[in-house]
């Protein structure tokens, strides 16, 4: 299902016993990620993978483990050699929660990665204005109340997953903590394990972190 000259369509077809059993056969994140209404992201700002986990709520197993098996990967810099560590962007750390909540529910990691494909197809624009409905089994995508409506009354929608208000909890949560640039070379050795690699980055995590604490007094003390 697509976002194109097919999506009225589709949508009235949704809105009937019969179209809402069609819709239920396939995994539905797609094209509309980010609306209007919601902040610009300044795409060259990145955050660290202790950042992320602690943002999303996930361990660092589980972020090194999805990045490794290219279920989610940091979208701005991957670590590869020496002097590189992982930076996810604001949209990265987004997927990542989402990932974790539709877990929380019971999908599978397989019926997630089939999701995650296809968003990566159509894009990211727009995923605030969706509601990710799922049965514990498979993964529906709503844009309106009348089709969350048709699948919780066909029993599929048992939990739901407002795109919009995860947003706001990731935004939140990233507040206060620090953030670096893409496109200014990492100088942390490269860990050879993901223990090491949770070490070294939640290091120079607490460094940042006491950096972002002085200047929060510092701006305190000026007014």
């Amino acid at each position: 299902m697509s976002l194109d000259s097919r999506a009225d369509e589709q949508r009235a077809q949704s809105r009937t016993p019969e179209g809402a059993h069609r819709a239920s056969s396939r995994p539905a994140l797609q094209q509309r990620l980010f609306d209007d209404g919601l902040p610009d992201l300044d795409e060259e700002m990145g955050y660290r993978g202790p950042i992320a986990c602690a943002a999303a709520g996930i361990t660092y197993r589980q972020l090194d483990y999805w990045a490794r098996t290219q279920l989610v990967q940091p979208s701005l810099r991957n670590a590869s050699g020496s002097g590189s560590a992982r930076l996810y962007s604001f949209r990265d750390i987004l997927v990542l929660k989402v990932v974790k909540r539709l877990l929380d529910t019971g999908v599978s990691l397989q019926q997630i990665r089939s999701a995650i494909e296809h968003l990566r197809e159509r894009g990211v624009e727009d995923l605030a204005q969706i509601t990710l409905m799922s049965d514990g089994a498979s993964v529906y995508e709503c844009t309106s109340a009348d089709e969350v409506i048709d699948l919780v009354q066909g029993g599929q929608g048992v939990f739901g997953i407002a795109v919009g208000r995860v947003w706001r909890e990731v935004e939140g949560s990233l507040a206060e903590l620090p953030r670096e640039r893409s496109d200014v070379e990492d100088q942390t050795p490269a860990p050879v394990s993901a223990e090491q690699a949770a070490g070294s980055e939640l290091s120079a995590f607490s460094q940042q972190d006491e950096i972002a604490k002085m200047r929060a007094r510092r701006r305190s003390q000026a007014s």
